[in-house]
């Protein structure tokens, strides 16, 4: 039991220099995937924000939830329907997005939160604390014709103001990827969640970005889970994304790291959330245990 104590203790004094290092500076965490559908993991992985703010640090929550979506959507008879890798979006369907991500997952989490002895508030419009902004999405066919993806939106603008006020106060912000029409009408945009957590970590400047899903991080092999790299840096990334070596959904997300990197966010993280405190170990240990990319 001795030895026991004493490797705990030895720990924490690895741990120190981290939290040193992170004191007072703020981390965005972007959760979304099937890890978002396992308690067990979403237990822990909130334990390990609420550990974060406790040591000083100041961290962002910011959540999709794609796959409760697609269920209520099922359920109420509505046809799933992806362009170009985005949710298309109609009025049926925004009422769903609406009640499900910002709404309930947003309060679940913050619940969630407080329970475990944080602070937390949610943030949307519903509690008329709305911090996104933007405008709608128009992408382009392979023709360079516009395809209107329906009510879904780019990020425009981030109440920085808010979430500062917030986690100085040492409060949790959760945050859904949902955002209101920058022309004031009032309109409600679908958000890619990724896109989201990308542009409060640029707009805070916030020292580090968190991916957490069910990907353990960069693979050159996106088929072997032990084909992952540590440590990498923006030029070499952009080397793997030319060589062909980062493919399918890992494409806009280390695309959307380096344009982060670029706006002045000193490290992003792409771990994988089901491992029991992947964000513990990622941030206050020497070894990490997902890919960092350094700019």
């Amino acid at each position: 039991m001795m030895n026991s104590a004493i490797e705990k203790a030895d720990v924490l004094i690895e741990a120190m220099k981290w939290i040193r290092q992170h004191r007072g500076k703020k981390t965005v965490i972007k959760i979304g995937g099937s890890l978002m559908e396992d308690d067990t993991a979403m237990t822990h992985l909130l334990l390990d924000v609420v550990f974060m703010e406790s040591v000083g640090m100041k961290p962002v929550l910011v959540h999709g939830g794609g796959a409760a979506i697609s269920q209520a959507m099922n359920a109420a008879g509505i046809e799933l329907r992806f362009v170009q890798g985005r949710r298309y979006t109609d009025e049926q369907s925004l009422e769903i997005v609406k009640k499900i991500l910002g709404k309930e997952i947003n309060e679940h989490l913050a619940a969630q939160i407080n329970s475990f002895g944080g602070q937390a508030k949610p943030i949307s419009f519903y509690h008329g604390t709305n911090v996104l902004f933007g405008e709608k999405l128009l992408l382009n066919d392979e023709n360079g014709q516009v395809i209107d993806i329906g009510l879904v939106g780019k990020i425009t603008g981030v109440n920085v103001d808010m979430i500062e006020m917030l986690c100085n106060n040492y409060i949790i912000p959760v945050i859904p990827s949902i955002a209101l029409m920058s022309d004031g009408s009032g309109q409600v945009l679908n958000v890619n969640a990724d896109t989201a957590a990308t542009a409060i970590a640029r707009e805070l400047q916030a020292e580090k970005l968190v991916y957490v899903s069910d990907v353990n991080g960069v693979r050159t092999n996106p088929n072997d889970p032990n084909s992952m790299i540590d440590s990498i840096t923006a030029e070499k990334a952009r080397e793997m994304l030319t060589s062909g070596c980062i493919v399918g959904g890992m494409i806009p997300k280390i695309e959307a790291c380096l344009e982060t990197l670029e706006c002045g966010v000193n490290k992003i993280h792409i771990i994988n959330g089901k491992l029991r405190h992947a964000l513990l170990m990622e941030i206050f240990t020497s070894t990490g245990v997902g890919t960092e990319i350094i700019g």
